[in-house]
Protein backbone atom coordinates (compact mmCIF):
# COMPACT_ATOMS: atom_id res chain seq x y z
CA UNK A 1 0.00 0.00 0.00
CA UNK A 2 1.08 3.56 -0.86
CA UNK A 3 2.48 5.49 2.03
CA UNK A 4 1.32 8.45 3.77
CA UNK A 5 2.66 11.95 4.19
CA UNK A 6 3.10 12.71 7.68
CA UNK A 7 0.05 14.63 8.42
CA UNK A 8 -2.53 11.93 7.24
CA UNK A 9 -3.15 13.09 3.67
CA UNK A 10 -2.91 10.31 1.19
CA UNK A 11 0.39 11.90 -1.46
CA UNK A 12 -2.09 11.17 -4.72
CA UNK A 13 -4.83 13.79 -2.42
CA UNK A 14 -1.89 16.12 -1.73
CA UNK A 15 -0.75 16.60 -5.37
CA UNK A 16 -4.43 17.12 -6.22
CA UNK A 17 -4.84 19.88 -3.77
CA UNK A 18 -2.19 21.50 -5.43
CA UNK A 19 -3.41 21.36 -8.58
CA UNK A 20 -6.74 22.84 -7.52
CA UNK A 21 -5.22 25.51 -5.37
CA UNK A 22 -3.59 26.64 -8.98
CA UNK A 23 -6.74 25.94 -11.13
CA UNK A 24 -9.14 28.38 -8.36
CA UNK A 25 -6.25 31.25 -8.00
CA UNK A 26 -5.80 31.51 -12.34
CA UNK A 27 -9.82 31.12 -12.60
CA UNK A 28 -10.83 34.81 -12.86
CA UNK A 29 -14.20 36.10 -11.05
CA UNK A 30 -16.31 36.75 -14.22
CA UNK A 31 -15.58 32.93 -15.92
CA UNK A 32 -16.22 31.44 -11.86
CA UNK A 33 -19.34 33.33 -11.84
CA UNK A 34 -20.09 32.02 -15.82
CA UNK A 35 -19.22 28.11 -15.14
CA UNK A 36 -20.76 28.64 -11.41
CA UNK A 37 -18.52 25.99 -10.12
CA UNK A 38 -16.22 26.70 -6.69
CA UNK A 39 -13.46 23.09 -6.36
CA UNK A 40 -13.70 21.41 -3.76
CA UNK A 41 -10.25 21.83 -1.02
CA UNK A 42 -8.84 18.36 0.11
CA UNK A 43 -9.93 18.08 3.28
CA UNK A 44 -13.80 18.06 2.06
CA UNK A 45 -13.01 15.96 -0.36
CA UNK A 46 -11.53 13.75 1.90
CA UNK A 47 -14.73 13.73 4.27
CA UNK A 48 -17.31 13.36 1.05
CA UNK A 49 -15.10 10.16 0.14
CA UNK A 50 -15.49 8.43 3.90
CA UNK A 51 -19.12 8.48 3.21
CA UNK A 52 -19.08 6.67 0.12
CA UNK A 53 -20.45 3.00 0.46
CA UNK A 54 -18.51 0.99 -1.03
CA UNK A 55 -19.37 -2.58 -2.86
CA UNK A 56 -18.20 -5.32 -1.44
CA UNK A 57 -16.34 -6.81 -3.99
CA UNK A 58 -15.69 -6.02 -7.91
CA UNK A 59 -15.06 -3.52 -9.57
CA UNK A 60 -16.70 0.36 -8.36
CA UNK A 61 -17.60 2.62 -11.41
CA UNK A 62 -18.19 5.91 -10.57
CA UNK A 63 -18.88 9.41 -11.86
CA UNK A 64 -17.63 12.60 -11.05
CA UNK A 65 -19.79 14.54 -13.11
CA UNK A 66 -18.52 18.22 -12.55
CA UNK A 67 -14.19 17.42 -11.76
CA UNK A 68 -12.91 20.40 -11.81
CA UNK A 69 -8.85 19.09 -10.84
CA UNK A 70 -10.71 16.13 -9.47
CA UNK A 71 -10.32 16.09 -6.12
CA UNK A 72 -13.12 14.34 -5.12
CA UNK A 73 -12.69 11.39 -7.21
CA UNK A 74 -8.22 11.71 -6.18
CA UNK A 75 -9.95 11.24 -2.15
CA UNK A 76 -11.83 8.11 -3.32
CA UNK A 77 -9.49 5.95 -4.97
CA UNK A 78 -6.82 7.42 -2.60
CA UNK A 79 -9.63 5.74 0.25
CA UNK A 80 -9.88 2.37 -1.30
CA UNK A 81 -6.46 1.82 -1.65
CA UNK A 82 -5.76 2.36 1.70
CA UNK A 83 -8.90 0.51 2.64
CA UNK A 84 -10.32 -1.27 -0.23
CA UNK A 85 -7.58 -2.65 -2.27
CA UNK A 86 -9.11 -5.63 -3.13
CA UNK A 87 -12.06 -3.20 -5.35
CA UNK A 88 -10.60 -2.03 -8.82
CA UNK A 89 -12.15 0.96 -9.88
CA UNK A 90 -13.64 2.60 -13.11
CA UNK A 91 -13.87 6.09 -13.03
CA UNK A 92 -15.90 8.41 -15.79
CA UNK A 93 -14.57 12.55 -15.15
CA UNK A 94 -16.91 15.05 -17.03
CA UNK A 95 -15.71 18.73 -16.89
CA UNK A 96 -16.82 21.10 -19.13
CA UNK A 97 -13.82 23.82 -18.94
CA UNK A 98 -11.47 23.10 -21.70
CA UNK A 99 -8.95 24.93 -19.32
CA UNK A 100 -8.93 22.06 -16.44
CA UNK A 101 -8.73 19.15 -18.60
CA UNK A 102 -4.99 19.23 -18.32
CA UNK A 103 -4.91 19.63 -14.69
CA UNK A 104 -7.87 16.71 -14.31
CA UNK A 105 -6.12 14.30 -16.72
CA UNK A 106 -2.98 14.91 -14.96
CA UNK A 107 -4.98 13.85 -11.46
CA UNK A 108 -6.79 10.62 -13.54
CA UNK A 109 -3.59 9.59 -14.72
CA UNK A 110 -1.76 9.84 -11.20
CA UNK A 111 -5.04 7.95 -9.84
CA UNK A 112 -3.55 4.76 -12.56
CA UNK A 113 -0.20 5.34 -11.38
CA UNK A 114 -1.16 5.29 -7.37
CA UNK A 115 -3.41 2.37 -8.12
CA UNK A 116 -0.37 0.41 -9.43
CA UNK A 117 1.63 0.70 -6.94
CA UNK A 118 -0.79 -0.24 -4.49
CA UNK A 119 -1.98 -3.15 -6.95
CA UNK A 120 -5.61 -1.91 -7.65
CA UNK A 121 -6.46 -1.85 -11.17
CA UNK A 122 -7.79 1.91 -12.08
CA UNK A 123 -8.91 3.00 -15.25
CA UNK A 124 -10.54 6.11 -16.25
CA UNK A 125 -12.40 8.16 -19.06
CA UNK A 126 -12.66 12.01 -19.09
CA UNK A 127 -15.87 13.70 -20.48
CA UNK A 128 -14.47 16.44 -21.85
CA UNK A 129 -17.55 18.58 -22.33
CA UNK A 130 -20.96 19.67 -20.64
CA UNK A 131 -22.26 16.89 -18.50
CA UNK A 132 -26.22 17.86 -19.08
CA UNK A 133 -25.27 17.59 -23.04
CA UNK A 134 -23.72 14.18 -22.74
CA UNK A 135 -25.96 12.50 -19.86
CA UNK A 136 -29.02 13.53 -21.94
CA UNK A 137 -27.89 12.56 -25.61
CA UNK A 138 -30.00 9.69 -27.66
CA UNK A 139 -27.73 7.41 -27.29
CA UNK A 140 -27.55 7.39 -23.34
CA UNK A 141 -30.70 8.65 -21.28
CA UNK A 142 -33.13 9.14 -23.96
CA UNK A 143 -32.02 5.99 -25.88
CA UNK A 144 -30.07 3.14 -25.68
CA UNK A 145 -28.92 3.84 -22.14
CA UNK A 146 -24.93 3.81 -20.69
CA UNK A 147 -23.90 1.71 -18.69
CA UNK A 148 -25.01 2.67 -14.54
CA UNK A 149 -22.67 3.37 -11.81
CA UNK A 150 -22.18 2.46 -8.61
CA UNK A 151 -20.99 5.97 -6.94
CA UNK A 152 -21.86 9.21 -7.76
CA UNK A 153 -19.52 11.75 -5.86
CA UNK A 154 -20.39 15.48 -6.78
CA UNK A 155 -19.57 19.05 -5.75
CA UNK A 156 -21.80 20.52 -8.75
CA UNK A 157 -21.81 24.28 -10.42
CA UNK A 158 -23.87 26.40 -8.96
CA UNK A 159 -26.35 28.91 -11.24
CA UNK A 160 -29.63 29.34 -12.05
CA UNK A 161 -31.07 28.15 -15.22
CA UNK A 162 -33.41 29.83 -17.18
CA UNK A 163 -37.03 28.50 -17.90
CA UNK A 164 -36.23 28.37 -21.88
CA UNK A 165 -32.30 27.05 -21.48
CA UNK A 166 -31.16 23.99 -23.52
CA UNK A 167 -29.85 22.49 -19.68
CA UNK A 168 -33.43 22.76 -17.95
CA UNK A 169 -35.24 21.89 -20.99
CA UNK A 170 -33.15 18.32 -21.25
CA UNK A 171 -33.24 17.65 -17.67
CA UNK A 172 -36.64 18.08 -17.62
CA UNK A 173 -37.28 15.27 -20.44
CA UNK A 174 -34.51 13.32 -19.06
CA UNK A 175 -35.62 13.24 -14.85
CA UNK A 176 -37.12 16.41 -13.90
CA UNK A 177 -37.91 20.07 -13.39
CA UNK A 178 -35.64 21.77 -11.79
CA UNK A 179 -34.29 25.57 -11.83
CA UNK A 180 -30.80 25.85 -10.58
CA UNK A 181 -27.69 24.09 -12.59
CA UNK A 182 -26.50 22.03 -9.24
CA UNK A 183 -30.25 20.17 -9.10
CA UNK A 184 -30.42 19.21 -12.41
CA UNK A 185 -26.77 17.33 -11.76
CA UNK A 186 -28.12 15.24 -8.91
CA UNK A 187 -31.46 14.66 -10.58
CA UNK A 188 -29.49 13.18 -13.68
CA UNK A 189 -26.77 11.55 -11.12
CA UNK A 190 -29.79 9.91 -9.71
CA UNK A 191 -30.64 8.54 -13.17
CA UNK A 192 -27.48 7.40 -13.55
CA UNK A 193 -26.97 5.03 -10.56
CA UNK A 194 -27.59 1.22 -10.22
CA UNK A 195 -30.45 0.12 -7.77
CA UNK A 196 -28.83 0.49 -4.47
CA UNK A 197 -26.07 2.47 -5.98
CA UNK A 198 -24.76 5.10 -3.61
CA UNK A 199 -24.64 9.28 -4.02
CA UNK A 200 -22.54 11.65 -2.01
CA UNK A 201 -22.61 15.70 -2.85
CA UNK A 202 -21.75 19.08 -1.71
CA UNK A 203 -24.56 21.42 -2.18
CA UNK A 204 -26.22 24.42 -1.42
CA UNK A 205 -28.69 24.08 1.22
CA UNK A 206 -31.44 25.77 -0.50
CA UNK A 207 -33.09 22.18 -2.25
CA UNK A 208 -34.00 21.67 1.34
CA UNK A 209 -37.33 23.37 0.72
CA UNK A 210 -39.15 26.16 -1.45
CA UNK A 211 -41.14 26.24 -3.68
CA UNK A 212 -38.72 26.36 -6.60
CA UNK A 213 -37.23 22.92 -5.57
CA UNK A 214 -40.68 21.36 -4.67
CA UNK A 215 -40.48 19.40 -8.15
CA UNK A 216 -36.90 17.78 -7.63
CA UNK A 217 -37.88 17.03 -3.93
CA UNK A 218 -40.52 14.59 -4.77
CA UNK A 219 -38.45 13.72 -7.92
CA UNK A 220 -35.29 12.81 -5.60
CA UNK A 221 -37.02 11.62 -2.60
CA UNK A 222 -39.29 9.45 -4.66
CA UNK A 223 -36.34 7.63 -5.89
CA UNK A 224 -33.25 8.13 -2.81
CA UNK A 225 -33.16 7.17 0.76
CA UNK A 226 -30.76 10.19 2.76
CA UNK A 227 -28.76 8.36 4.67
CA UNK A 228 -26.19 11.16 6.17
CA UNK A 229 -26.84 15.05 6.44
CA UNK A 230 -24.12 17.51 7.53
CA UNK A 231 -23.52 20.56 7.93
CA UNK A 232 -20.96 23.55 8.84
CA UNK A 233 -21.66 25.89 11.40
CA UNK A 234 -19.77 29.11 9.29
CA UNK A 235 -21.04 29.85 5.71
CA UNK A 236 -17.37 30.74 5.54
CA UNK A 237 -15.79 26.95 6.04
CA UNK A 238 -16.13 25.30 2.98
CA UNK A 239 -14.80 27.69 -0.27
CA UNK A 240 -12.66 30.30 2.04
CA UNK A 241 -10.24 31.15 -0.48
CA UNK A 242 -13.24 32.21 -2.94
CA UNK A 243 -15.55 34.50 -0.72
CA UNK A 244 -19.08 31.60 -0.90
CA UNK A 245 -21.07 32.74 1.32
CA UNK A 246 -23.68 30.09 0.24
CA UNK A 247 -24.51 27.58 2.98
CA UNK A 248 -23.30 24.35 1.92
CA UNK A 249 -24.58 20.82 3.21
CA UNK A 250 -23.07 17.36 2.49
CA UNK A 251 -25.00 14.30 2.14
CA UNK A 252 -25.38 10.98 0.88
CA UNK A 253 -28.58 8.99 -0.57
CA UNK A 254 -29.08 5.03 -1.63
CA UNK A 255 -30.98 5.05 -4.92
CA UNK A 256 -33.85 2.96 -3.66
CA UNK A 257 -34.51 -0.69 -4.01
CA UNK A 258 -37.12 -0.81 -1.07
CA UNK A 259 -39.40 1.66 0.57
CA UNK A 260 -37.79 0.79 3.64
CA UNK A 261 -37.13 4.27 5.76
CA UNK A 262 -34.06 3.55 7.55
CA UNK A 263 -32.86 6.12 10.25
CA UNK A 264 -30.53 9.28 9.15
CA UNK A 265 -27.08 10.12 10.36
CA UNK A 266 -26.86 13.88 11.11
CA UNK A 267 -23.93 15.68 12.26
CA UNK A 268 -22.30 19.68 12.21
CA UNK A 269 -19.02 20.65 12.54
CA UNK A 270 -17.57 24.82 13.37
CA UNK A 271 -15.30 23.42 10.27
CA UNK A 272 -14.57 21.01 8.41
CA UNK A 273 -10.92 19.89 10.76
CA UNK A 274 -13.26 20.13 14.17
CA UNK A 275 -14.93 17.22 15.21
CA UNK A 276 -18.11 16.14 14.80
CA UNK A 277 -21.42 16.35 16.89
CA UNK A 278 -23.53 13.33 15.32
CA UNK A 279 -27.33 12.19 16.61
CA UNK A 280 -29.61 9.24 15.00
CA UNK A 281 -32.75 10.42 13.78
CA UNK A 282 -35.95 8.69 12.26
CA UNK A 283 -36.47 9.13 8.78
CA UNK A 284 -39.96 10.75 9.36
CA UNK A 285 -38.14 13.29 11.17
CA UNK A 286 -36.36 14.39 8.22
CA UNK A 287 -38.80 13.60 5.71
CA UNK A 288 -42.44 14.39 7.20
CA UNK A 289 -44.91 11.81 5.82
CA UNK A 290 -47.57 12.82 3.78
CA UNK A 291 -46.08 16.45 3.39
CA UNK A 292 -47.07 17.78 -0.01
CA UNK A 293 -43.90 19.99 -0.04
CA UNK A 294 -41.46 17.15 0.23
CA UNK A 295 -39.40 19.42 2.61
CA UNK A 296 -35.95 18.13 4.03
CA UNK A 297 -36.24 19.09 7.83
CA UNK A 298 -32.08 19.52 8.71
CA UNK A 299 -32.33 19.07 12.18
CA UNK A 300 -28.39 19.27 13.59
CA UNK A 301 -28.78 19.52 16.86
CA UNK A 302 -31.17 17.98 19.81
CA UNK A 303 -32.22 21.39 20.45
CA UNK A 304 -33.48 21.66 16.53
CA UNK A 305 -35.49 18.56 17.60
CA UNK A 306 -37.11 20.29 20.49
CA UNK A 307 -37.73 23.42 18.43
CA UNK A 308 -39.38 21.94 15.54
CA UNK A 309 -42.14 20.07 18.22
CA UNK A 310 -42.36 23.28 19.89
CA UNK A 311 -43.63 25.05 16.48
CA UNK A 312 -45.04 21.59 15.48
CA UNK A 313 -47.29 22.10 18.82
CA UNK A 314 -48.86 25.78 17.90
CA UNK A 315 -52.60 25.49 17.41
CA UNK A 316 -53.06 26.80 13.88
CA UNK A 317 -52.22 27.14 10.44
CA UNK A 318 -52.98 30.11 8.23
CA UNK A 319 -56.33 29.31 7.33
CA UNK A 320 -57.59 28.27 10.72
CA UNK A 321 -56.79 31.48 11.17
CA UNK A 322 -58.47 32.33 7.75
CA UNK A 323 -55.02 33.98 6.74
CA UNK A 324 -53.68 34.00 3.54
CA UNK A 325 -49.71 35.50 2.29
CA UNK A 326 -49.14 35.82 -1.26
CA UNK A 327 -46.10 37.71 -3.07
CA UNK A 328 -46.13 41.34 -3.68
CA UNK A 329 -48.06 41.54 -7.02
CA UNK A 330 -46.69 44.49 -8.36
CA UNK A 331 -43.44 43.74 -10.70
CA UNK A 332 -42.00 47.22 -11.14
CA UNK A 333 -39.95 46.67 -14.65
CA UNK A 334 -42.85 45.45 -15.89
CA UNK A 335 -45.20 48.52 -15.01
CA UNK A 336 -42.77 51.34 -15.55
CA UNK A 337 -45.43 53.78 -16.73
CA UNK A 338 -47.50 53.47 -14.02
CA UNK A 339 -44.49 53.97 -11.79
CA UNK A 340 -44.09 57.67 -9.74
CA UNK A 341 -41.46 58.57 -7.82
CA UNK A 342 -43.57 60.61 -5.44
CA UNK A 343 -47.46 60.47 -4.70
CA UNK A 344 -49.54 62.63 -7.03
CA UNK A 345 -53.28 62.67 -7.65
CA UNK A 346 -54.56 59.24 -9.36
CA UNK A 347 -51.51 57.25 -7.38
CA UNK A 348 -51.51 54.81 -4.61
CA UNK A 349 -49.28 54.20 -2.27
CA UNK A 350 -46.29 51.23 -3.59
CA UNK A 351 -44.25 49.64 -0.89
CA UNK A 352 -40.72 48.29 -1.12
CA UNK A 353 -38.59 46.48 1.55
CA UNK A 354 -37.42 50.03 1.67
CA UNK A 355 -40.64 51.49 3.42
CA UNK A 356 -40.20 48.58 6.39
CA UNK A 357 -38.91 50.03 9.03
CA UNK A 358 -38.47 48.66 12.68
CA UNK A 359 -42.22 46.91 12.37
CA UNK A 360 -43.91 49.91 11.02
CA UNK A 361 -44.20 51.18 7.24
CA UNK A 362 -43.24 54.80 6.62
CA UNK A 363 -44.14 55.76 3.51
CA UNK A 364 -43.29 58.31 1.37
CA UNK A 365 -39.81 58.02 1.68
CA UNK A 366 -38.82 61.14 0.48
CA UNK A 367 -35.73 61.12 -2.38
CA UNK A 368 -35.34 57.17 -2.39
CA UNK A 369 -34.45 55.28 -5.40
CA UNK A 370 -37.15 53.12 -5.48
CA UNK A 371 -40.30 55.21 -6.56
CA UNK A 372 -43.08 55.63 -3.60
CA UNK A 373 -46.56 55.38 -5.73
CA UNK A 374 -47.86 53.69 -8.44
CA UNK A 375 -51.12 55.18 -10.77
CA UNK A 376 -54.56 53.57 -10.06
CA UNK A 377 -56.07 52.31 -13.75
CA UNK A 378 -57.44 49.74 -15.55
CA UNK A 379 -54.52 48.13 -15.80
CA UNK A 380 -52.90 48.27 -12.26
CA UNK A 381 -56.35 47.80 -10.33
CA UNK A 382 -56.02 44.00 -10.03
CA UNK A 383 -52.57 44.36 -8.77
CA UNK A 384 -53.33 46.33 -5.83
CA UNK A 385 -55.28 45.39 -2.46
CA UNK A 386 -58.17 47.66 -0.76
CA UNK A 387 -57.43 49.69 2.05
CA UNK A 388 -56.93 48.40 5.27
CA UNK A 389 -54.07 46.83 7.43
CA UNK A 390 -51.70 44.40 6.16
CA UNK A 391 -48.39 42.30 7.48
CA UNK A 392 -45.59 42.63 5.19
CA UNK A 393 -42.80 40.21 5.31
CA UNK A 394 -39.05 40.96 3.07
CA UNK A 395 -38.64 37.95 1.14
CA UNK A 396 -34.70 38.60 0.75
CA UNK A 397 -33.03 39.36 4.21
CA UNK A 398 -30.01 40.80 4.48
CA UNK A 399 -26.70 39.57 6.21
CA UNK A 400 -27.28 42.73 8.44
CA UNK A 401 -30.42 41.43 9.33
CA UNK A 402 -31.00 40.68 13.13
CA UNK A 403 -33.86 38.55 11.98
CA UNK A 404 -34.37 36.05 9.11
CA UNK A 405 -37.91 37.22 9.13
CA UNK A 406 -38.85 40.50 8.98
CA UNK A 407 -42.41 42.30 9.59
CA UNK A 408 -43.88 45.54 9.40
CA UNK A 409 -47.90 46.32 9.76
CA UNK A 410 -48.76 48.50 6.99
CA UNK A 411 -51.10 51.23 8.52
CA UNK A 412 -54.09 52.27 6.28
CA UNK A 413 -53.22 55.86 8.04
CA UNK A 414 -50.35 56.10 5.48
CA UNK A 415 -52.68 57.25 2.73
CA UNK A 416 -56.76 56.96 4.24
CA UNK A 417 -59.41 55.19 1.37
CA UNK A 418 -56.81 54.76 -1.06
CA UNK A 419 -55.90 51.03 -2.20
CA UNK A 420 -52.55 50.01 -2.19
CA UNK A 421 -49.58 48.03 -4.03
CA UNK A 422 -47.15 45.81 -2.78
CA UNK A 423 -43.67 45.24 -5.04
CA UNK A 424 -42.75 41.64 -5.54
CA UNK A 425 -39.81 41.77 -3.18
CA UNK A 426 -41.74 41.60 -0.07
CA UNK A 427 -45.28 39.24 0.98
CA UNK A 428 -47.97 40.06 2.25
CA UNK A 429 -50.31 38.50 5.17
CA UNK A 430 -53.92 39.31 4.00
CA UNK A 431 -57.58 37.74 4.46
CA UNK A 432 -59.17 36.56 1.50
CA UNK A 433 -57.56 39.84 -0.38
CA UNK A 434 -59.13 42.20 2.47
CA UNK A 435 -57.17 43.88 5.02
CA UNK A 436 -56.62 42.85 8.48
CA UNK A 437 -58.18 44.48 11.72
CA UNK A 438 -55.32 46.44 13.85
CA UNK A 439 -54.89 43.51 16.89
CA UNK A 440 -54.66 41.04 14.46
CA UNK A 441 -52.29 42.67 12.47
CA UNK A 442 -50.24 44.06 14.93
CA UNK A 443 -50.06 40.48 17.07
CA UNK A 444 -49.07 38.59 13.69
CA UNK A 445 -46.69 41.25 13.09
CA UNK A 446 -45.17 40.59 16.24
CA UNK A 447 -45.01 36.43 16.39
CA UNK A 448 -43.40 37.21 13.18
CA UNK A 449 -40.33 39.10 14.66
CA UNK A 450 -39.85 36.85 18.18
CA UNK A 451 -37.37 35.19 18.60
CA UNK A 452 -38.80 31.69 18.61
CA UNK A 453 -39.52 31.63 14.44
CA UNK A 454 -36.64 33.36 13.93
CA UNK A 455 -34.06 30.02 15.52
CA UNK A 456 -36.82 27.82 13.60
CA UNK A 457 -36.10 29.57 9.94
CA UNK A 458 -32.66 29.83 10.58
CA UNK A 459 -32.50 26.20 11.56
CA UNK A 460 -34.40 24.53 9.04
CA UNK A 461 -34.34 27.24 6.12
CA UNK A 462 -30.96 26.49 4.46
CA UNK A 463 -31.77 30.41 2.29
CA UNK A 464 -32.05 34.00 3.46
CA UNK A 465 -35.25 34.37 0.82
CA UNK A 466 -38.53 34.13 2.34
CA UNK A 467 -41.09 32.75 -0.12
CA UNK A 468 -45.07 32.60 0.63
CA UNK A 469 -44.53 28.82 0.33
CA UNK A 470 -41.77 28.99 3.89
CA UNK A 471 -45.09 31.47 5.65
CA UNK A 472 -47.49 28.72 4.29
CA UNK A 473 -45.89 25.72 5.79
CA UNK A 474 -45.44 27.38 9.38
CA UNK A 475 -47.19 26.88 12.41
CA UNK A 476 -48.71 29.91 14.17
CA UNK A 477 -50.54 31.10 17.11
CA UNK A 478 -54.37 30.69 16.86
CA UNK A 479 -56.75 33.57 16.24
CA UNK A 480 -57.36 34.40 20.06
CA UNK A 481 -53.37 34.70 20.79
CA UNK A 482 -52.75 36.32 18.00
CA UNK A 483 -55.22 39.57 19.13
CA UNK A 484 -53.98 39.17 22.40
CA UNK A 485 -50.43 40.20 21.34
CA UNK A 486 -51.54 42.76 18.85
CA UNK A 487 -53.52 44.23 22.16
CA UNK A 488 -50.17 43.97 24.15
CA UNK A 489 -48.50 46.21 21.53
CA UNK A 490 -50.96 48.40 20.65
CA UNK A 491 -50.23 51.55 19.03
CA UNK A 492 -46.49 52.24 20.57
CA UNK A 493 -43.67 51.58 18.19
CA UNK A 494 -41.53 48.16 18.22
CA UNK A 495 -40.92 46.47 21.43
CA UNK A 496 -37.32 45.85 21.70
CA UNK A 497 -36.70 42.38 21.20
CA UNK A 498 -36.57 40.78 24.92
CA UNK A 499 -40.04 42.26 25.34
CA UNK A 500 -41.22 40.94 22.41
CA UNK A 501 -40.17 37.57 23.47
CA UNK A 502 -41.69 37.94 26.72
CA UNK A 503 -45.06 38.98 25.12
CA UNK A 504 -44.69 36.14 22.71
CA UNK A 505 -44.45 33.68 26.01
CA UNK A 506 -46.82 35.51 27.84
CA UNK A 507 -49.77 34.93 25.39
CA UNK A 508 -49.16 32.12 23.53
CA UNK A 509 -48.14 29.79 26.29
CA UNK A 510 -45.93 27.08 24.85
CA UNK A 511 -43.78 25.75 27.52
CA UNK A 512 -40.77 25.41 24.88
CA UNK A 513 -40.58 29.06 24.60
CA UNK A 514 -39.73 30.10 27.82
CA UNK A 515 -36.47 27.60 27.69
CA UNK A 516 -35.45 29.06 23.90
Amino acid sequence: MATQVADGVHPLVQRTEERRQSASAALDSKQRSKLGQFFTPAPVADFIASLVRLPAGGTIRMLDPGAGAGSLTASVVARCIQERPDLALSLVACEVDPGMHGALRTTLEDCVKAGDDAGVRVEFELVGGDFIEWATTENTLLGAPMEKFDVVIMNPPYRKLARSSRERQSVDAAATETSNLYSAFLALGVTLLVPGGHLAAITPRSFANGAYFRNFRKFFLGNMHLDRIHVFESRRTVFADTDVLQENVIFTAARKISEARPPVTVSTSAGYTDPLRERVVAYEEIVHPGDAEFFIHISAEDSDTELASALAALPASLPENSLQVSTGRVVDFRSKEALRQDPENGAVPLIYPLHMREGRITWPVQGAKKCNAMMLDDSTQKMTFPPGYYVVVKRLSSKEEKRRVVASVYDPACSPDTRIGFENHVNVFHESGEGLTAELAHGLCLWLNSTLLDQLVRRFNGHTQINVTDLRNLRYPNREQLLALGQEWGNAPLPEQEMIDKIVEKHVRNPAIGAQ
